[in-house]
């Protein structure tokens, strides 16, 4: 039994941690596409973005654990919206990085989705993918954000347990580049609802209250920030 159970843990392990054939390049282009697509048209962005403001808020609550701040609740709302809490000094680097780390967080998720895959660790991804739902579940606080992050969490286990390699690769592919081409529009709309007197309180102004570093120049680096991660990670998923 003892032999069984290593045979299948070293099985599991290379599975997880092992390479996978990287897609044909024309499945690579169609993922791009599809997840364009999903981007573009305003009335598609509307229920697309909730996976966005999942990497989101996501975002803010990593970092906030990771600086040794207490993440109390997450909430993500059907506008699209959300909320992330967390308790410790209200001012500090802590505070600055956790701030910072919304509208970055999508972007730079899909840069490290893009260099996992460009080193052809599809099911690393996958499992990396759930584990960090999984985890963000646990701090949700409202029901609207429980219901996404499930319903997102359980697509990924059921391509991850149940799909064949050429779906899973295609649904990587396709969640990398989402994750990538939906992380630049977020900073062109918040630039827009400010130049409209709009978003007062948005993560830019708090910087801005944080560090007395202008709320453009914080805009300025969310833009940097996701051009940049799209345009090395569509170099990685192109294999350029």
């Amino acid at each position: 039994m003892e032999s069984i159970a290593a045979t299948s843990l070293a099985s599991l392990w290379d599975e997880v941690f092992g390479t996978q054939p990287d897609p044909d390049t024309w499945v690579v282009i169609a993922t791009a596409v599809a997840a364009l697509a999903a981007v573009v048209p305003h009335g598609v962005w509307r229920l697309s973005r909730n996976a966005i403001t999942i990497a989101h808020e996501g975002g803010h609550g990593l970092v906030a654990l990771l600086t040794g701040r207490t993440l109390t609740g997450i909430r993500l709302h059907s506008d699209t919206s959300g909320l992330t809490v967390s308790r410790g000094k209200p001012t500090g680097l802590g505070m600055i990085l956790t701030a910072a780390a919304g509208y970055t967080a999508p972007p730079l998720l899909g840069l490290g989705g893009a260099a996992l895959l460009g080193s052809g660790r599809i099911t690393l991804l996958l499992w990396l993918s759930t584990i960090l739902l999984v985890a963000m579940l646990i701090m949700i606080r409202n029901a609207y954000g429980a219901l996404t992050v499930v319903l997102t969490g359980g697509t990924f286990v059921v391509v991850s347990w149940l799909a064949g390699p050429q779906v899973q690769a295609t649904f990587a592919y396709a969640v990398v580049w989402f994750l990538l081409l939906g992380g630049v529009r977020p900073a062109f709309e918040l630039q827009a609802k400010r130049r409209r007197g709009g978003a007062g309180d948005s993560d830019a102004d708090q910087l801005s209250r944080l560090t007395h570093v202008p709320a453009t120049v914080w805009l300025l680096m969310f833009h940097v920030v996701s051009v940049c991660a799209l345009l090395g990670g569509g170099r990685w998923l192109l294999r350029l």
